[in-house]
């Protein structure tokens, strides 16, 4: 007799089923499909990422080891690899893209009064991309050099809980500043970049959307200072300057004043120059910004590290696409377990747990309460101590 739910089922239980079919409606994913639906497709991709399965043929023989089990996970369909291929070929990849984006309105509502770090009461955003290697002779969609394919995953990451906002994925060769064009930039938030989306006209359009930016200045940078506000050396600033730009195609670009913070980082034993067009913060407060904004290249090194995103299933933009939208899903599935159970274990441990325990039918609570306790360290001293 079957009691209780699979771990897997209950992760995915933060779907809610309407949800998931208005995103499957929108774009008929269902449409003439008899017995392999979207959401036997994503069940069979989330279980993948959450196992680390290497191919669709290791996908399929697993699921069917499990058989008897597979009506209770939810999946209705048989798993074969061919018809999963075909699905992760034809079947629209924004299906799980709009998925994937209302799971991370959930999710920031869950860590929207997390601490930053820093005091400040806007959002703040860090954005960066990351390149995913590819080979060239089955991907020549995604032509990166002459010898080399690969494509660009473009993230805007919420730094409150690390939850990516909007995630855009291009070619290979599509530079990083021109996805700023895309963007609908939220009144009085802070976005946070490195110089490569140095471009005066797009952080112009910026500071008209009312939004603000903190952006490394390049050395070369033609400005004429206005004024100078006094600095603490000891916090390692060396200057706050309000100042114009002076170069003939920078100020025309971007005609307004600017503030420019200067930072000494003794660690690195290097000096660092901010720009920002927020001029009510204090000259630390932009420079400890700026350092959050390592946070997306973290996010960026974990997904790469414990998620199926640098091998792939199939070879066409639509699978490709469709297997990165289902990894974003599951890492921010994971995050909102995380935050409703109210557990200390990292996104990580977590992770972990699952990927051993998919088909166990423990209480998700029960379970990672189990990995805590496991975690304690044993104060007990009935073993004799061998150096003192």
């Amino acid at each position: 007799m079957h009691s209780g739910k699979f771990v897997l089922a209950q992760l995915l239980n933060r779907i809610h089923p309407q949800q998931f079919q208005r995103c499957v409606a929108r774009y008929g994913g269902d449409y003439k499909v008899r017995r392999f639906s979207c959401w036997d497709q994503f069940l069979c991709l989330a279980f993948a990422q959450l196992t680390y399965r290497e191919s669709l043929r290791d996908i399929e023989a697993c699921l069917r080891s499990r058989r008897p089990q597979l009506y209770h996970l939810g999946l209705r369909g048989e798993v074969s690899r061919a018809t999963l291929a075909d699905a992760n070929e034809a079947r629209d990849w924004r299906i799980y893209a709009d998925l994937a984006h209302g799971l991370i309105q959930q999710a920031r509502q869950l860590y929207a009064h997390d601490d930053l770090g820093v005091a400040l009461a806007e959002t703040a955003y860090a954005l960066d991309a990351t390149t995913i290697d590819l080979c060239l002779s089955l991907f020549p969609w995604a032509r990166f050099r002459r010898t080399k394919a690969a494509i660009k995953m473009h993230t805007l990451l919420d730094l409150r809980g690390s939850i990516p906002t909007t995630v855009c994925v291009t070619e290979g060769r599509t530079h990083e500043v021109n996805w700023l064009d895309q963007l609908a930039f939220e009144s009085n938030a802070i976005y946070i970049m490195d110089r490569g989306y140095l471009d005066f006209r797009r952080l112009y359009a910026i500071e008209q959307s009312q939004a603000f930016f903190v952006i490394r200045a390049k050395q070369r940078l033609q400005y004429c200072r206005l004024h100078s506000h006094p600095v603490t050396t000891v916090t390692g600033l060396r200057s706050d300057q309000i100042i114009s730009l002076s170069g003939f195609y920078s100020a025309k670009s971007y005609p307004d004043k600017l503030r420019r913070v200067r930072f000494y980082d003794a660690e690195q034993r290097r000096a660092l120059v901010f720009l920002t067009n927020h001029f009510g913060l204090p000259a630390l407060t932009v420079a400890h910004l700026y350092c959050l904004r390592w946070r997306v290249e973290l996010f960026f090194k974990w997904i790469k590290q414990h998620l199926r995103i640098k091998a792939f299933y199939g070879t066409s933009p639509n699978a490709v696409r469709t297997q990165l939208w289902v990894a974003v899903c599951v890492y921010v599935l994971v995050a909102i377990v995380r935050k409703q159970l109210k557990t200390n274990a990292s996104l990580f441990t977590i992770l972990q747990i699952l990927s051993v325990s998919a088909f166990d039918k423990t209480p998700l609570p029960q379970l990672l309460a189990n990995a805590e306790l496991q975690t304690l360290p044993d104060d007990s001293h009935n073993q004799l101590l061998l150096f003192n």
